[in-house]
């Protein structure tokens, strides 16, 4: 099966059993992921060298102005779309199985998690995934967690260490658990 195929299937919540071999591409990509973050995570960089290991690692050339910090983990690194002037602070887990999507301007505090992947309750070998999108000049606190198929609405800010259940609507602040609106921004 293509890979683009894959992911699309992922993406739009089908679920996939991780044992069906239509799954071996996604396996060889997270492979890839992992002996390149290997690089990126255990040995120093000049900060301009850092580009071009996360293109290698998303598949795509970096976007202006656009930082990640190490340590980055990701299972997929083909599956994060990134914009503009996005930065990640360090320590950030992205499982994008499901794909996850972040437009320009979104800035990501230490420690946040982002989970497009989900098991079935009755067979845990199967995945339903669900894309994450994180819309124009976001902000997510230290500590956040994402659930799948959240999309975060743009200028919005997610207070540190809320766990987003359901979708943000745009210019607000959300915080706790579950994330809740907090303050809406003008």
């Amino acid at each position: 099966m293509e890979t683009n195929n894959l992911y699309q299937r992922l993406s739009s919540g089908e679920p996939l059993n991780m044992y069906d071999p239509d799954f071996a591409p996604a396996i060889a990509d997270m492979v890839t992921s992992r002996r390149i973050l290997q690089k990126i995570n255990n040995e120093f960089h000049e900060l301009d060298e850092l580009p071009t290991l996360f293109a290698e690692l998303l598949g795509e050339p970096f976007q202006e102005g656009t930082a990640i910090m190490s340590p980055f983990y990701i299972d997929f690194g083909s599956q994060l779309k990134l914009g503009k002037r996005v930065f990640i602070n360090h320590n950030c887990t992205c499982m994008t199985a499901g794909t996850i999507i972040i437009e320009d301007g979104v800035m990501i505090g230490p420690q946040v998690t982002l989970l497009t992947a989900n098991h079935d309750l009755n067979d845990h070998n199967v995945l339903v995934c669900k894309t994450i999108h994180i819309k124009n000049n976001a902000w997510i606190g230290a500590r956040a967690t994402i659930l799948p198929g959240i999309t975060i609405g743009e200028n919005s800010v997610v207070a540190g260490g809320a766990v987003v259940t359901k979708d943000v609507e745009p210019n607000v602040v959300v915080g706790g658990n579950p994330a809740r609106v907090l303050k809406r921004l003008n």
